[in-house]
């Protein structure tokens, strides 16, 4: 076994490790063996492990890896490594879609809340796909437009929320990024990512190929055009998505890719899988930590996961411009 797989083993081994955890944590420390007793009676007494923490485990596991995994793709494709869906405009296009759709419809039904969400993160990044059509590509450019669309968005959401104070807290509850009050209908609507993780994994080889290159991938056979609309769609599916499920989460696109590519290497074939891993490690520890640390208040996990990425932003940026 060559030493990036020994490392995806030795990942995958820690977000099992981190999700035992999380069913142990909480107002309430559980041991392990008890986590697995009432997991397996599945009686009066697993109400807290069984319909309170499984969930939100499985949700944080899901949502994680496809923040990951997004972020991978979109460093692949645009070939820039401050990138990111949440810096091209697809999550605040996603948060922007939830805050109408609160302030419009407040009886929306919590099925149509992810698609709400994909809609808007497909309109941000639409936005994106227009500024830059008819320009030969550039991941620079691509990049710096979508910081301006980012913001763009983000303000306008700003405005909605507080020109409609009576909705002000549903819709800032729906923006935190939090796993809180999350249930078993809302892992039921984090299914398609079981189709959407997979078909993410398949762009390793294209990846590979896009980043010898515009000139090489073409050579080699690649469709540049159709690869990267794949690609992208992709990757705003799987943000937008899981932005519905729980809110916003910033920095698991960006930091995971990077901490994968310094554990596993650059090749997408393990690139993808380890941003994947590490997406899924991040989140479950931050939602662990969120509920635990000023229990039985919470700190929701996108909060914590800004204290952990801004920083480590601000130290790729550093890097970046030297």
């Amino acid at each position: 076994m060559t030493q990036p797989r020994i490392r995806l083993v030795l990942l995958l081994a820690l977000v099992l490790l981190a999700t035992w955890l999380s069913l142990s944590a909480g107002t309430s420390w559980l041991a392990p063996g008890t986590v697995l007793q009432r997991l397996l009676a599945h009686d009066a007494l697993d109400f807290e492990v069984w319909n309170h923490r499984l969930p939100r485990s499985l949700i944080a596991l899901l949502v994680g890896s496809a923040f990951g995994l997004a972020g991978a793709i979109v460093q692949g494709v645009i070939r820039n490594p401050l990138a990111s869906p949440e810096i091209l405009g697809v999550t605040q296009g996603a948060g922007l879609a939830l805050t109408v759709a609160i302030i419009t419809w407040p009886q929306l039904p919590l099925a149509g809340v992810p698609w709400i969400a994909c809609l808007g993160g497909a309109a941000g990044a639409l936005l994106l796909a227009l500024y830059n059509t008819g320009l030969s590509f550039s991941g620079a450019r691509f990049a710096l437009s979508g910081v301006a669309i980012a913001v763009t968005l983000s303000s306008v959401t700003e405005f909605l929320i507080l020109s409609h104070p009576l909705d002000i807290n549903t819709a800032l509850l729906a923006l935190t990024g939090s796993l809180w009050s999350r249930s078993w209908h809302h892992v039921a609507l984090a299914l398609p990512f079981l189709l959407l993780i997979p078909a993410g994994l398949c762009l390793a080889k294209p990846l590979n190929l896009i980043a010898l290159g515009d000139e090489s991938a073409h050579s080699l056979g690649t469709a540049l055009g159709p690869t990267r609309l794949a690609a992208m769609v992709c990757a705003v599916l799987l943000t937008s998505l899981g932005v519905g499920i729980i809110g916003p989460i910033g920095f698991i696109g960006l930091v995971a890719p990077h901490m994968a590519r310094r554990l596993v290497g650059g090749h997408h074939q393990f690139l993808l899988p380890g941003a994947m891993l590490i997406g899924a490690l991040l989140l479950v520890l931050a939602d662990t930590l969120g509920r635990t640390l000023i229990a039985p208040s919470e700190i929701p996990a996108g909060i914590l996961t800004a204290v952990i990425g801004a920083p480590y932003f601000l130290w790729l940026l550093a890097r970046f411009k030297g």
